[in-house]
């Protein structure tokens, strides 16, 4: 399997939104209703939406022959070096392979000032949580978020980097 990390670009918002309705779908099938998850996805992940994305974050893409598997969307940096991972995202069947760690490392040597990378994730998503565990996040506490008429448990957590 040959792997590529790079910047994303325009022409690759098909594929990115592939990404994240199929990663959606996986992960929260049983913690949040589709319909709940569908207007999400309609809405954060419009072709307008990806397009400020790209203009206003950074955005990196994994490439496993030629076909997006994955991205990682982080905002720009914040005073102080704060840094905000919005989407970490991949095709299920190409989880547990390294790809998510090689965008998260992407990002920290890619983005210049930073510090700490804030994140939140859904309690019941154990995948994602082990993940940002095992990459030395940390919670920071945790809240009840009100998403579209459905209550998420939400784990904020940080990584500070050195």
């Amino acid at each position: 399997m040959e792997l590529k990390i790079r910047k994303m670009q325009a022409k690759d918002i098909k594929q990115v939104q592939q990404v994240a309705k199929i990663s959606w779908n996986t992960t929260y099938n049983g913690i949040i209703p589709i319909e709940v998850q569908e207007n999400f996805l309609s809405s954060a992940y419009s072709d307008e939406m990806m397009q400020t994305r790209l203009e206003r974050s950074f955005i990196f893409v994994a490439e496993v022959e030629g076909d997006v598997v994955g991205f990682a969307n982080f905002s720009s940096v914040k005073e102080g070096g704060k840094v905000e991972l919005a989407a970490i995202y991949l095709d299920p069947q190409f989880q547990g392979k390294g790809i998510g760690t090689g965008l998260l490392e992407q990002g920290i040597k890619d983005i210049e000032g930073i510090k700490e990378i804030y994140l939140n994730v859904e309690k019941e998503n154990q995948s994602g949580r082990t993940f940002y565990k095992a990459k030395g996040f940390e919670v920071l506490n945790e809240f009840d978020d009100e998403f579209d008429g459905h209550i998420l448990k939400t784990v904020r957590m940080i990584l500070k980097v050195s």
